[in-house]
Protein backbone atom coordinates (compact mmCIF):
# COMPACT_ATOMS: atom_id res chain seq x y z
CA UNK A 1 0.00 0.00 0.00
CA UNK A 2 1.33 3.45 -0.99
CA UNK A 3 -0.30 6.64 0.23
CA UNK A 4 0.64 10.29 -0.48
CA UNK A 5 3.92 9.47 -2.24
CA UNK A 6 5.09 11.60 -5.21
CA UNK A 7 2.26 11.34 -7.80
CA UNK A 8 0.48 8.55 -5.93
CA UNK A 9 -2.50 9.54 -3.81
CA UNK A 10 -3.31 5.98 -2.76
CA UNK A 11 -2.40 2.71 -4.42
CA UNK A 12 -2.68 -0.95 -3.50
CA UNK A 13 -0.58 -3.44 -5.45
CA UNK A 14 -0.26 -7.20 -5.22
CA UNK A 15 2.68 -9.06 -6.75
CA UNK A 16 2.04 -12.73 -7.39
CA UNK A 17 4.54 -15.54 -7.67
CA UNK A 18 6.31 -16.24 -10.93
CA UNK A 19 7.15 -13.44 -13.38
CA UNK A 20 5.30 -10.14 -13.06
CA UNK A 21 5.87 -7.53 -15.76
CA UNK A 22 5.23 -3.82 -15.30
CA UNK A 23 4.74 -1.62 -18.35
CA UNK A 24 3.63 1.90 -19.06
CA UNK A 25 4.53 4.98 -21.03
CA UNK A 26 7.69 6.87 -20.23
CA UNK A 27 7.02 9.18 -17.28
CA UNK A 28 3.93 7.27 -16.18
CA UNK A 29 5.49 6.56 -12.80
CA UNK A 30 7.22 3.18 -12.98
CA UNK A 31 10.28 4.58 -11.22
CA UNK A 32 7.96 6.05 -8.58
CA UNK A 33 6.88 2.52 -7.65
CA UNK A 34 10.50 1.51 -7.12
CA UNK A 35 11.11 4.67 -5.12
CA UNK A 36 8.20 3.85 -2.84
CA UNK A 37 9.41 0.28 -2.46
CA UNK A 38 12.87 1.52 -1.50
CA UNK A 39 11.31 3.33 1.47
CA UNK A 40 10.32 0.05 3.12
CA UNK A 41 13.72 -1.37 2.23
CA UNK A 42 15.42 1.16 4.50
CA UNK A 43 16.32 4.01 2.15
CA UNK A 44 16.24 7.58 3.43
CA UNK A 45 13.53 10.07 2.45
CA UNK A 46 12.50 13.71 2.93
CA UNK A 47 9.35 15.80 2.63
CA UNK A 48 10.00 16.30 -1.10
CA UNK A 49 8.26 12.99 -1.74
CA UNK A 50 4.93 14.13 -0.23
CA UNK A 51 2.12 14.64 -2.73
CA UNK A 52 0.07 16.59 -0.17
CA UNK A 53 2.52 18.54 2.00
CA UNK A 54 -0.03 18.69 4.85
CA UNK A 55 -0.39 14.92 5.22
CA UNK A 56 2.01 12.15 6.07
CA UNK A 57 3.20 9.54 3.60
CA UNK A 58 2.59 5.88 4.44
CA UNK A 59 4.13 2.94 2.61
CA UNK A 60 3.44 -0.61 3.75
CA UNK A 61 4.49 -3.95 2.33
CA UNK A 62 3.58 -7.50 3.29
CA UNK A 63 6.22 -10.22 2.86
CA UNK A 64 5.69 -13.98 2.93
CA UNK A 65 8.61 -15.31 5.00
CA UNK A 66 7.40 -18.90 5.37
CA UNK A 67 10.09 -20.29 3.05
CA UNK A 68 12.93 -17.99 4.12
CA UNK A 69 15.45 -18.78 6.86
CA UNK A 70 15.24 -15.38 8.52
CA UNK A 71 13.70 -16.05 11.96
CA UNK A 72 17.10 -15.79 13.71
CA UNK A 73 17.62 -12.31 12.27
CA UNK A 74 14.29 -11.21 13.75
CA UNK A 75 15.27 -12.66 17.13
CA UNK A 76 18.70 -10.98 17.06
CA UNK A 77 16.94 -7.63 16.69
CA UNK A 78 14.24 -8.33 19.31
CA UNK A 79 11.45 -8.45 16.74
CA UNK A 80 8.37 -10.66 16.68
CA UNK A 81 8.62 -13.11 13.79
CA UNK A 82 5.50 -13.69 11.69
CA UNK A 83 5.33 -15.80 8.54
CA UNK A 84 3.46 -12.85 7.01
CA UNK A 85 5.45 -9.80 8.14
CA UNK A 86 4.58 -6.14 7.65
CA UNK A 87 7.12 -3.44 6.86
CA UNK A 88 5.88 0.16 7.16
CA UNK A 89 7.40 3.62 6.71
CA UNK A 90 5.82 6.92 7.66
CA UNK A 91 7.16 10.38 6.72
CA UNK A 92 5.28 13.30 8.28
CA UNK A 93 5.06 16.87 6.84
CA UNK A 94 7.91 17.97 9.11
CA UNK A 95 10.22 15.39 7.57
CA UNK A 96 10.30 13.04 10.56
CA UNK A 97 10.53 9.42 9.45
CA UNK A 98 9.46 6.33 11.35
CA UNK A 99 9.96 2.69 10.44
CA UNK A 100 8.09 -0.37 11.72
CA UNK A 101 8.36 -4.12 11.33
CA UNK A 102 5.23 -5.95 12.51
CA UNK A 103 4.19 -2.71 14.29
CA UNK A 104 7.46 -2.59 16.27
CA UNK A 105 9.53 0.59 15.75
CA UNK A 106 12.93 -0.14 14.18
CA UNK A 107 15.87 1.86 12.85
CA UNK A 108 16.43 2.20 9.11
CA UNK A 109 19.58 0.12 9.57
CA UNK A 110 17.57 -2.81 10.95
CA UNK A 111 14.91 -2.44 8.25
CA UNK A 112 17.63 -2.47 5.57
CA UNK A 113 19.34 -5.46 7.17
CA UNK A 114 16.11 -7.46 6.98
CA UNK A 115 15.14 -6.32 3.49
CA UNK A 116 18.51 -7.34 2.05
CA UNK A 117 17.41 -10.92 2.72
CA UNK A 118 14.11 -10.38 0.90
CA UNK A 119 14.61 -8.39 -2.31
CA UNK A 120 17.33 -7.68 -4.86
CA UNK A 121 16.63 -4.62 -7.02
CA UNK A 122 18.56 -4.53 -10.27
CA UNK A 123 18.53 -1.14 -11.94
CA UNK A 124 20.27 0.33 -14.97
CA UNK A 125 22.72 1.98 -12.62
CA UNK A 126 23.60 -1.36 -11.04
CA UNK A 127 24.93 -2.64 -14.36
CA UNK A 128 27.83 -0.24 -13.86
CA UNK A 129 28.67 -2.12 -10.64
CA UNK A 130 29.82 -5.14 -12.64
CA UNK A 131 33.22 -3.45 -12.85
CA UNK A 132 33.55 -2.97 -9.09
CA UNK A 133 35.86 -5.32 -7.20
CA UNK A 134 33.51 -5.80 -4.23
CA UNK A 135 30.62 -6.72 -6.56
CA UNK A 136 32.78 -9.18 -8.50
CA UNK A 137 33.87 -10.92 -5.31
CA UNK A 138 30.24 -11.08 -4.14
CA UNK A 139 29.27 -12.73 -7.46
CA UNK A 140 32.07 -15.32 -7.40
CA UNK A 141 31.53 -16.10 -3.72
CA UNK A 142 27.77 -16.47 -4.26
CA UNK A 143 28.35 -18.82 -7.18
CA UNK A 144 30.93 -20.81 -5.19
CA UNK A 145 28.54 -21.05 -2.23
CA UNK A 146 31.05 -19.55 0.20
CA UNK A 147 29.19 -16.41 1.28
CA UNK A 148 29.14 -17.66 4.88
CA UNK A 149 32.89 -18.37 4.82
CA UNK A 150 33.50 -14.96 3.27
CA UNK A 151 31.40 -13.35 6.00
CA UNK A 152 33.46 -15.12 8.67
CA UNK A 153 36.66 -13.90 7.01
CA UNK A 154 35.36 -10.31 6.83
CA UNK A 155 34.40 -10.36 10.52
CA UNK A 156 37.85 -11.67 11.38
CA UNK A 157 39.44 -9.05 9.11
CA UNK A 158 37.54 -6.25 10.88
CA UNK A 159 38.81 -7.60 14.22
CA UNK A 160 42.32 -7.73 12.74
CA UNK A 161 42.19 -4.12 11.56
CA UNK A 162 40.76 -3.02 14.93
CA UNK A 163 43.60 -4.80 16.73
CA UNK A 164 46.11 -3.19 14.37
CA UNK A 165 44.61 0.21 15.16
CA UNK A 166 44.73 -0.53 18.90
CA UNK A 167 48.36 -1.65 18.56
CA UNK A 168 49.27 1.52 16.69
CA UNK A 169 47.63 3.70 19.35
CA UNK A 170 49.25 1.74 22.20
CA UNK A 171 52.68 1.93 20.52
CA UNK A 172 52.30 5.69 20.07
CA UNK A 173 51.26 5.98 23.72
CA UNK A 174 54.34 4.03 24.86
CA UNK A 175 56.65 6.10 22.69
CA UNK A 176 55.22 9.32 24.09
CA UNK A 177 55.37 7.99 27.65
CA UNK A 178 58.96 6.89 27.21
CA UNK A 179 59.90 10.30 25.82
CA UNK A 180 58.47 11.89 28.97
CA UNK A 181 59.56 9.12 31.35
CA UNK A 182 62.83 10.78 32.46
CA UNK A 183 60.96 13.98 33.20
CA UNK A 184 58.28 12.15 35.20
CA UNK A 185 60.89 10.15 37.11
CA UNK A 186 62.89 13.27 38.02
CA UNK A 187 59.77 15.01 39.34
CA UNK A 188 58.72 11.92 41.28
CA UNK A 189 62.19 11.47 42.82
CA UNK A 190 62.25 15.13 43.89
CA UNK A 191 58.81 14.90 45.49
CA UNK A 192 59.59 11.58 47.16
CA UNK A 193 62.81 13.05 48.59
CA UNK A 194 60.76 15.83 50.19
CA UNK A 195 58.82 13.21 52.22
CA UNK A 196 55.66 15.22 52.04
CA UNK A 197 53.26 15.21 55.00
CA UNK A 198 50.57 17.83 55.61
CA UNK A 199 50.60 17.29 59.40
CA UNK A 200 54.38 17.66 59.54
CA UNK A 201 54.17 20.87 57.50
CA UNK A 202 51.64 22.30 59.95
CA UNK A 203 53.86 21.35 62.94
CA UNK A 204 56.94 22.88 61.31
CA UNK A 205 55.17 26.19 60.71
CA UNK A 206 53.96 26.22 64.32
CA UNK A 207 57.42 25.40 65.74
CA UNK A 208 59.13 28.01 63.55
CA UNK A 209 56.71 30.63 64.81
CA UNK A 210 57.62 29.71 68.42
CA UNK A 211 61.40 29.64 67.83
CA UNK A 212 61.43 32.96 65.97
CA UNK A 213 59.35 34.62 68.73
CA UNK A 214 60.96 32.86 71.74
CA UNK A 215 61.92 36.08 73.52
CA UNK A 216 58.43 37.52 73.44
CA UNK A 217 56.91 34.18 74.46
CA UNK A 218 59.33 33.68 77.40
CA UNK A 219 58.74 37.24 78.66
CA UNK A 220 54.96 36.77 78.62
CA UNK A 221 55.20 33.38 80.32
CA UNK A 222 57.52 34.56 83.10
CA UNK A 223 55.44 37.67 83.77
CA UNK A 224 52.32 35.52 83.93
CA UNK A 225 53.98 33.17 86.44
CA UNK A 226 55.17 36.13 88.49
CA UNK A 227 51.64 37.51 88.67
CA UNK A 228 50.10 34.14 89.45
CA UNK A 229 52.36 33.08 92.31
CA UNK A 230 55.71 34.88 92.66
CA UNK A 231 54.88 38.52 93.34
CA UNK A 232 54.03 39.83 96.80
CA UNK A 233 50.44 40.34 95.74
CA UNK A 234 50.18 37.23 93.55
CA UNK A 235 46.89 35.75 92.37
CA UNK A 236 47.19 32.46 94.26
CA UNK A 237 48.11 34.28 97.49
CA UNK A 238 45.14 36.59 97.24
CA UNK A 239 42.82 33.68 96.43
CA UNK A 240 44.16 31.86 99.51
CA UNK A 241 43.35 34.86 101.72
CA UNK A 242 39.83 34.98 100.26
CA UNK A 243 39.38 31.28 100.99
CA UNK A 244 40.53 31.83 104.60
CA UNK A 245 37.95 34.53 105.07
CA UNK A 246 35.09 32.46 103.60
CA UNK A 247 35.67 29.09 105.27
CA UNK A 248 34.40 30.18 108.74
CA UNK A 249 31.16 31.24 107.10
CA UNK A 250 30.35 27.72 105.97
CA UNK A 251 28.37 27.14 109.18
CA UNK A 252 25.86 29.76 108.07
CA UNK A 253 24.42 27.92 105.09
CA UNK A 254 24.79 25.94 101.89
CA UNK A 255 25.38 29.02 99.71
CA UNK A 256 28.60 29.70 101.58
CA UNK A 257 29.63 26.08 101.28
CA UNK A 258 29.08 26.15 97.50
CA UNK A 259 31.01 29.39 97.11
CA UNK A 260 33.98 27.98 99.10
CA UNK A 261 33.91 24.77 96.91
CA UNK A 262 33.97 26.84 93.73
CA UNK A 263 36.87 28.93 95.02
CA UNK A 264 38.81 25.77 95.90
CA UNK A 265 38.21 24.48 92.36
CA UNK A 266 39.45 27.74 90.81
CA UNK A 267 42.57 27.65 92.99
CA UNK A 268 43.35 24.07 91.94
CA UNK A 269 42.87 24.98 88.22
CA UNK A 270 45.05 28.08 88.64
CA UNK A 271 47.84 26.03 90.25
CA UNK A 272 47.62 23.56 87.29
CA UNK A 273 47.88 26.47 84.83
CA UNK A 274 50.92 27.81 86.67
CA UNK A 275 52.52 24.38 86.56
CA UNK A 276 51.95 24.02 82.84
CA UNK A 277 53.31 27.52 82.25
CA UNK A 278 56.50 26.49 84.05
CA UNK A 279 56.80 23.48 81.70
CA UNK A 280 56.14 25.54 78.56
CA UNK A 281 58.60 28.22 79.67
CA UNK A 282 61.33 25.60 80.11
CA UNK A 283 60.64 24.16 76.61
CA UNK A 284 60.84 27.48 74.81
CA UNK A 285 64.39 28.32 73.81
CA UNK A 286 65.86 30.98 71.62
CA UNK A 287 67.80 28.70 69.18
CA UNK A 288 68.88 30.42 65.91
CA UNK A 289 70.30 27.14 64.50
CA UNK A 290 66.92 25.40 65.00
CA UNK A 291 65.16 28.30 63.25
CA UNK A 292 67.52 27.95 60.27
CA UNK A 293 66.83 24.21 60.17
CA UNK A 294 63.06 24.72 60.23
CA UNK A 295 63.18 27.47 57.58
CA UNK A 296 65.30 25.28 55.32
CA UNK A 297 62.80 22.42 55.55
CA UNK A 298 59.79 24.68 54.95
CA UNK A 299 61.56 26.44 52.07
CA UNK A 300 62.05 23.07 50.36
CA UNK A 301 58.34 22.28 50.59
CA UNK A 302 57.22 25.82 49.68
CA UNK A 303 59.44 25.78 46.59
CA UNK A 304 57.73 22.55 45.46
CA UNK A 305 54.31 24.09 46.15
CA UNK A 306 55.17 27.06 43.93
CA UNK A 307 56.81 24.88 41.26
CA UNK A 308 53.74 22.67 40.86
CA UNK A 309 51.23 25.46 41.52
CA UNK A 310 49.76 23.55 44.46
CA UNK A 311 47.67 25.16 47.18
CA UNK A 312 48.82 22.88 50.00
CA UNK A 313 50.89 19.79 50.74
CA UNK A 314 47.87 17.51 50.31
CA UNK A 315 47.42 18.73 46.73
CA UNK A 316 51.17 18.35 46.17
CA UNK A 317 51.03 14.70 47.26
CA UNK A 318 48.26 14.19 44.66
CA UNK A 319 50.57 15.60 41.97
CA UNK A 320 53.30 13.25 43.18
CA UNK A 321 50.92 10.28 42.90
CA UNK A 322 50.00 11.46 39.38
CA UNK A 323 53.65 11.22 38.28
CA UNK A 324 53.83 7.74 39.78
CA UNK A 325 50.70 6.70 37.85
CA UNK A 326 52.16 8.00 34.58
CA UNK A 327 55.33 5.99 35.14
CA UNK A 328 53.28 2.89 35.99
CA UNK A 329 51.07 3.53 32.94
CA UNK A 330 54.12 3.59 30.68
CA UNK A 331 55.09 0.20 32.02
CA UNK A 332 51.52 -1.16 31.65
CA UNK A 333 51.25 0.27 28.11
CA UNK A 334 54.47 -1.52 27.19
CA UNK A 335 52.96 -4.80 28.39
CA UNK A 336 49.75 -4.06 26.42
CA UNK A 337 51.82 -3.51 23.27
CA UNK A 338 53.37 -6.96 23.67
CA UNK A 339 49.91 -8.52 24.19
CA UNK A 340 48.48 -6.74 21.13
CA UNK A 341 51.48 -7.72 19.02
CA UNK A 342 50.83 -11.36 19.84
CA UNK A 343 47.08 -10.98 19.12
CA UNK A 344 47.69 -9.22 15.79
CA UNK A 345 50.19 -11.90 14.80
CA UNK A 346 47.75 -14.70 15.71
CA UNK A 347 44.87 -13.06 13.82
CA UNK A 348 47.13 -12.47 10.82
CA UNK A 349 48.07 -16.16 10.66
CA UNK A 350 44.42 -17.18 11.00
CA UNK A 351 43.41 -14.73 8.27
CA UNK A 352 46.07 -16.07 5.93
CA UNK A 353 44.79 -19.61 6.47
CA UNK A 354 41.18 -18.51 5.84
CA UNK A 355 42.21 -16.45 2.81
CA UNK A 356 44.01 -19.47 1.38
CA UNK A 357 40.85 -21.59 1.75
CA UNK A 358 38.72 -18.89 0.05
CA UNK A 359 41.21 -18.61 -2.78
CA UNK A 360 41.18 -22.35 -3.46
CA UNK A 361 37.36 -22.49 -3.42
CA UNK A 362 37.17 -19.54 -5.81
CA UNK A 363 39.69 -21.10 -8.18
CA UNK A 364 37.68 -24.28 -8.17
CA UNK A 365 34.41 -22.48 -9.00
CA UNK A 366 35.66 -20.01 -11.61
CA UNK A 367 35.96 -22.36 -14.66
CA UNK A 368 32.31 -23.44 -14.39
CA UNK A 369 31.28 -19.85 -13.69
CA UNK A 370 33.05 -18.61 -16.84
CA UNK A 371 31.53 -21.39 -18.97
CA UNK A 372 27.99 -20.69 -17.77
CA UNK A 373 28.35 -16.94 -18.33
CA UNK A 374 29.68 -17.55 -21.83
CA UNK A 375 26.81 -19.93 -22.67
CA UNK A 376 24.18 -17.45 -21.46
CA UNK A 377 25.84 -14.62 -23.40
CA UNK A 378 25.66 -16.75 -26.56
CA UNK A 379 21.98 -17.31 -25.85
CA UNK A 380 21.66 -13.53 -25.54
CA UNK A 381 23.06 -12.95 -29.00
CA UNK A 382 26.76 -12.62 -28.25
CA UNK A 383 28.26 -15.78 -29.86
CA UNK A 384 31.78 -14.35 -30.02
CA UNK A 385 31.82 -13.01 -26.48
CA UNK A 386 34.56 -14.13 -24.14
CA UNK A 387 34.38 -13.68 -20.39
CA UNK A 388 37.09 -14.46 -17.84
CA UNK A 389 37.32 -14.01 -14.08
CA UNK A 390 41.01 -13.32 -13.49
CA UNK A 391 41.97 -14.29 -9.93
CA UNK A 392 45.50 -13.58 -8.71
CA UNK A 393 47.18 -13.65 -5.32
CA UNK A 394 48.20 -10.21 -4.06
CA UNK A 395 50.13 -11.51 -1.06
CA UNK A 396 48.42 -8.85 1.06
CA UNK A 397 45.53 -9.33 3.47
CA UNK A 398 42.53 -7.35 2.20
CA UNK A 399 38.79 -7.25 3.06
CA UNK A 400 38.05 -10.03 0.51
CA UNK A 401 41.13 -12.18 1.22
CA UNK A 402 44.53 -12.19 -0.45
CA UNK A 403 43.10 -12.35 -3.97
CA UNK A 404 42.73 -9.63 -6.55
CA UNK A 405 39.85 -10.21 -8.99
CA UNK A 406 39.01 -8.69 -12.37
CA UNK A 407 36.22 -9.54 -14.80
CA UNK A 408 37.76 -9.45 -18.29
CA UNK A 409 35.57 -9.28 -21.38
CA UNK A 410 35.51 -8.89 -25.12
CA UNK A 411 32.36 -9.07 -27.21
CA UNK A 412 34.17 -9.90 -30.45
CA UNK A 413 36.12 -12.89 -31.72
CA UNK A 414 39.88 -12.31 -31.67
CA UNK A 415 39.80 -9.18 -29.53
CA UNK A 416 41.95 -8.78 -26.46
CA UNK A 417 40.36 -9.38 -23.10
CA UNK A 418 40.19 -6.17 -21.08
CA UNK A 419 38.54 -4.90 -17.92
CA UNK A 420 34.77 -5.24 -18.48
CA UNK A 421 34.00 -1.72 -17.27
CA UNK A 422 36.20 -0.26 -20.03
CA UNK A 423 35.24 -2.32 -23.09
CA UNK A 424 31.58 -3.27 -22.65
CA UNK A 425 28.80 -1.06 -24.03
CA UNK A 426 25.65 -0.30 -22.04
CA UNK A 427 23.70 -3.07 -23.77
CA UNK A 428 26.55 -5.54 -23.31
CA UNK A 429 26.80 -4.68 -19.62
CA UNK A 430 23.05 -5.25 -19.23
CA UNK A 431 23.34 -8.69 -20.81
CA UNK A 432 26.38 -9.64 -18.72
CA UNK A 433 24.56 -8.52 -15.59
CA UNK A 434 21.47 -10.51 -16.54
CA UNK A 435 23.64 -13.57 -17.08
CA UNK A 436 25.20 -13.09 -13.65
CA UNK A 437 21.87 -12.50 -11.91
CA UNK A 438 20.26 -15.52 -13.54
CA UNK A 439 23.08 -17.74 -12.28
CA UNK A 440 23.45 -16.51 -8.72
CA UNK A 441 19.75 -15.87 -8.02
CA UNK A 442 19.26 -19.59 -7.38
CA UNK A 443 22.23 -19.67 -5.01
CA UNK A 444 21.50 -16.57 -2.93
CA UNK A 445 18.01 -17.89 -2.06
CA UNK A 446 16.47 -14.43 -2.21
CA UNK A 447 12.70 -14.75 -2.64
CA UNK A 448 12.32 -11.74 -4.96
CA UNK A 449 14.36 -9.99 -7.63
CA UNK A 450 13.25 -6.83 -9.43
CA UNK A 451 14.68 -5.83 -12.82
CA UNK A 452 14.31 -2.16 -13.66
CA UNK A 453 14.56 -1.95 -17.47
CA UNK A 454 16.99 -4.84 -17.94
CA UNK A 455 16.10 -4.49 -21.63
CA UNK A 456 18.30 -1.39 -22.08
CA UNK A 457 20.27 -1.65 -25.33
CA UNK A 458 18.59 -4.82 -26.61
CA UNK A 459 15.78 -5.54 -29.07
CA UNK A 460 14.35 -8.15 -31.43
CA UNK A 461 15.27 -11.78 -30.91
CA UNK A 462 17.59 -10.95 -28.00
CA UNK A 463 14.70 -9.46 -26.04
CA UNK A 464 12.79 -12.73 -26.55
CA UNK A 465 15.72 -14.63 -25.09
CA UNK A 466 15.90 -12.20 -22.16
CA UNK A 467 12.21 -12.87 -21.54
CA UNK A 468 12.90 -16.62 -21.56
CA UNK A 469 15.67 -16.22 -19.01
CA UNK A 470 13.47 -14.13 -16.74
CA UNK A 471 10.68 -16.68 -16.99
CA UNK A 472 13.10 -19.50 -16.18
CA UNK A 473 14.32 -17.59 -13.12
CA UNK A 474 10.73 -17.11 -11.95
CA UNK A 475 10.17 -20.85 -11.58
CA UNK A 476 11.93 -20.81 -8.20
CA UNK A 477 11.53 -17.19 -7.14
CA UNK A 478 9.37 -14.11 -7.58
CA UNK A 479 10.63 -12.00 -10.49
CA UNK A 480 9.34 -8.52 -11.27
CA UNK A 481 10.47 -6.84 -14.50
CA UNK A 482 9.85 -3.24 -15.54
CA UNK A 483 10.12 -3.26 -19.32
CA UNK A 484 9.42 -1.38 -22.57
CA UNK A 485 9.69 -4.48 -24.78
CA UNK A 486 6.65 -6.54 -25.83
CA UNK A 487 8.79 -9.72 -26.10
CA UNK A 488 9.48 -9.48 -22.36
CA UNK A 489 6.06 -8.15 -21.35
CA UNK A 490 4.36 -11.09 -23.03
CA UNK A 491 6.29 -13.59 -20.88
CA UNK A 492 4.80 -12.44 -17.61
CA UNK A 493 2.49 -14.59 -15.55
CA UNK A 494 1.00 -11.31 -14.31
CA UNK A 495 0.95 -7.95 -16.08
CA UNK A 496 0.63 -4.59 -14.31
CA UNK A 497 0.10 -1.31 -16.17
CA UNK A 498 1.31 2.00 -14.76
CA UNK A 499 -0.53 5.05 -16.09
CA UNK A 500 -1.13 8.71 -15.25
CA UNK A 501 -4.49 10.44 -14.96
CA UNK A 502 -5.46 14.06 -14.29
CA UNK A 503 -7.91 14.37 -11.39
CA UNK A 504 -9.15 17.70 -10.03
CA UNK A 505 -6.40 19.51 -11.89
CA UNK A 506 -3.62 17.28 -10.55
CA UNK A 507 -1.73 14.40 -12.15
CA UNK A 508 -1.89 11.06 -10.32
CA UNK A 509 -0.17 7.74 -10.97
CA UNK A 510 -2.23 4.53 -10.94
CA UNK A 511 -1.49 0.83 -11.23
CA UNK A 512 -3.81 -1.68 -12.84
CA UNK A 513 -3.65 -5.48 -13.12
CA UNK A 514 -4.48 -6.38 -16.74
CA UNK A 515 -6.81 -9.19 -17.72
CA UNK A 516 -6.24 -11.28 -20.85
CA UNK A 517 -7.82 -8.94 -23.42
CA UNK A 518 -6.27 -5.90 -21.77
CA UNK A 519 -2.89 -7.61 -21.92
CA UNK A 520 -3.27 -8.29 -25.63
CA UNK A 521 -4.15 -4.64 -26.19
CA UNK A 522 -1.19 -3.40 -24.12
CA UNK A 523 1.36 -5.68 -25.83
CA UNK A 524 -0.08 -4.69 -29.21
CA UNK A 525 0.41 -1.02 -28.34
CA UNK A 526 4.01 -1.80 -27.35
CA UNK A 527 4.43 -3.37 -30.79
CA UNK A 528 2.64 -0.79 -32.93
CA UNK A 529 1.89 2.42 -31.04
CA UNK A 530 -1.30 3.80 -29.50
CA UNK A 531 -3.43 2.54 -32.41
CA UNK A 532 -1.98 -0.87 -33.29
CA UNK A 533 -3.04 -2.58 -36.52
CA UNK A 534 -4.90 -5.87 -36.60
CA UNK A 535 -1.64 -7.61 -37.47
CA UNK A 536 -0.02 -6.15 -34.34
CA UNK A 537 -2.94 -7.44 -32.26
CA UNK A 538 -2.50 -10.91 -33.78
CA UNK A 539 1.24 -10.75 -33.11
CA UNK A 540 0.51 -9.80 -29.50
CA UNK A 541 -1.83 -12.78 -29.17
CA UNK A 542 0.84 -15.05 -30.62
CA UNK A 543 3.46 -13.75 -28.22
CA UNK A 544 1.18 -14.21 -25.23
CA UNK A 545 -0.06 -17.59 -26.47
CA UNK A 546 3.51 -18.83 -26.90
CA UNK A 547 4.28 -17.52 -23.44
CA UNK A 548 1.42 -19.46 -21.94
CA UNK A 549 2.51 -22.68 -23.63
Amino acid sequence: MIENYALISKLDAQFNDGLTVITGETGAGKSILLGALSMILGERADTGILLDKTKKCIIEGTFDLSNIQIRSLFEENDLDYESLSYFRREINPKGKSRAFVNDTPVTLQVMKLLSERLIDIHSQHESLMVGSSSFQFAVIDSYAGIIEKTGEYKTLFRDYRKKQSDLSAATEEVQKARADLDYYQYQLDELNAAKLDQEEYDRLEEELGIVKNAGEIIYSLEKSLHMLQESEQNVLGIMGEVAGLLKPLARFGKDYEDMIARLDSVMIETKDIAGELFGIRDSVQHDPSRADELESRLDTINRLLMKHNAINVKELTGIRDGFREKIDSASTAGERVHVLEREVDALGRQLKDNASVLSELRKKAIPDFENEITLILKELGMPGARFTASLKSSGTLMPEGEDSLRFLFNANVGGDLEDISRVASGGELSRVMLAIKSMISQKTLLPTIIFDEIDTGISGEISTRVGSILKHMSVNMQVIAITHLPQIASRGKSHLLVYKQVENGKTHTHLKALEKDERISEVAKMLGGKKPSDSMVETAKELIFNREH
